[in-house]
């Protein structure tokens, strides 16, 4: 949840570099090679999941339900709930949002579609709708200045549940991009499922074939080539991929998805996602009141290992960390009262890394 945020903060710019692919390390387009920790105390890094995992769920965490380290591409700790194992599919919620960005770059690299056309919903085609100045930079970076309220309580006040289970479940990119302008376009920050949706609309209007294209897409142009082959997205009766929330993978395969991201969107030497596309994402935009930045649908640390992650509902994370050549996925069920301890807990995680 968030409150819409003007600010003139200073942003800083991602200055860790993307490491590169290892020498003699296999990509996982199959399997996952396992192996020892870099860097860091593998010993810290067994007791911090232990607090997690071994009585599951817990007060500080709630339900834990899968945990995957990856460190030069391999493997080094992994972890599951008595109810879960490493075939288990789980739910994205908004770490979709990170994919969407993935499969929107892919049009861009081919050149099916221009970041600044206009208008990128067809709801705001009429030449004196204001809306029509919305472009996707302003849909990716959430300044659309579109009125949604992100709230995953109140189904009194909350544009995001009325969208996903009320009146605009069959249509929710219709339903998003029906909201009136609150803020003139790239003036505040207001952390919105809507917009993706409209990016995910667009998307799959230009694929064409309905849901049966963009499902095709997303599988031969993302998902099987690097190996994500567990991932299910989930439609609305629109035939529009819910990217803001609904994809289904294992924690394996959401790993993948965030090595990509580490390897600067190219997998075996096979460029997919458009030269300078992670640095997009991860470069901040918005600064959010609640710590760190918001980049291009992915979050941003802002701090000296270069972290940016793909953040989702109940505690759902897919953290990269460059300067450790690390990627994290923790999936749960953690409501909201619990997010400041999944911070500090996953923070413990990422320093289990530090070198010594």
């Amino acid at each position: 949840m968030s409150a819409p945020v003007a600010s003139d903060t200073p942003l800083p710019a991602p200055t860790v570099p993307l490491p590169p692919q290892p020498a003699g390390v296999a990509w996982p387009t199959l399997a996952w090679a396992t192996g020892e920790q870099v860097t860091g105390d593998p010993d810290r890094l067994d007791a911090v999941i232990d607090r997690a995992f071994r009585h599951n769920p817990t007060p500080e965490l709630a339900l834990s339900l899968a945990f995957v380290a990856v460190q030069g591409g391999r493997i080094v700790a992994e972890r599951y709930s008595r109810s879960t194992r490493s075939t288990t599919t789980l739910i994205s919620w908004s770490t979709a949002k990170s994919i969407t960005h993935a499969a929107l770059g892919i049009l861009l690299r081919d050149g099916r579609l221009d970041l600044d056309a206009r208008p990128v919903a067809p709801e705001w085609a009429d030449g004196a709708d204001p809306r029509e100045a919305i472009g996707l930079r302003d849909l990716l970076a959430m300044r659309s200045g579109l009125r949604f309220n992100e709230d995953y309580v109140d189904a009194d006040t909350s544009h995001c549940l009325e969208m996903l289970y009320g009146a605009g479940a069959h249509d929710v990119a219709g339903y998003a991009a029906g909201q009136p302008l609150e803020h003139p376009v790239d003036t505040v920050w207001n952390y919105s499922s809507g917009t993706t949706n409209i990016i995910s609309r667009l998307i799959g209007t230009t694929v064409g074939g309905g849901r049966d294209g963009m499902e095709r897409f997303l599988r031969d142009e993302l998902f099987d080539p690097i190996g994500m082959g567990s991932a299910e997205p989930r439609f609305d009766e629109a035939g529009t991929w819910v990217g803001s929330s609904y994809l289904y993978a294992t924690a394996r395969d959401f790993a993948r998805f965030g090595y990509l991201y580490l390897r600067d969107g190219v997998w075996d030497g096979r460029r997919l996602l458009p030269e300078g596309w992670v640095d997009d994402a991860r470069t901040p935009t918005s600064v959010d009141p609640e710590g760190g930045y918001y980049g291009h649908q992915w979050w941003v640390a802002g701090d000296e290992r270069g972290q940016f992650s793909a953040n989702g509902y109940e505690g759902q994370r897919i953290v990269v960390v460059p300067s450790l050549d690390l990627v994290l996925v923790r999936l749960g069920k953690s409501p909201i009262e619990h997010a400041p301890a999944l911070a500090d807990w996953l923070q413990e995680v990422v320093e289990s890394f530090d070198p010594n």
